[in-house]
């Protein structure tokens, strides 16, 4: 089985509640643990990446970079198993 890292453009989930500021405005926020974000750059060689958090319009709130063990990757699709031989 073939486990993807995660990449940019994915779509991720927070596994912890996390603070962040709304921007423009720069208001204190907590993003909530499931909080669904979108990866916009890969940071210290995967270690870490930034997340863009954004309403259902599209329009960001929140962007701020988070470690990779702190983010779970979504699955759209099945992942296929190898078949044994």
């Amino acid at each position: 089985m073939s486990i993807k890292t995660i990449q940019l453009h994915d779509m991720v989930a927070l596994t912890e509640d996390t603070q962040a500021q709304r921007f423009p405005s720069g208001e204190k926020i907590l993003l909530r643990r499931g909080q669904v974000g979108t990866v916009v750059e890969e940071l210290e060689q995967g270690k870490a990446f930034e997340i863009e958090f954004a309403q259902i319009d599209g329009q960001a709130y929140a962007m701020l970079p988070v470690t990779a063990e702190k983010l779970m990757q979504l699955y759209y699709e099945p992942i296929e198993l190898a078949t044994a031989s």
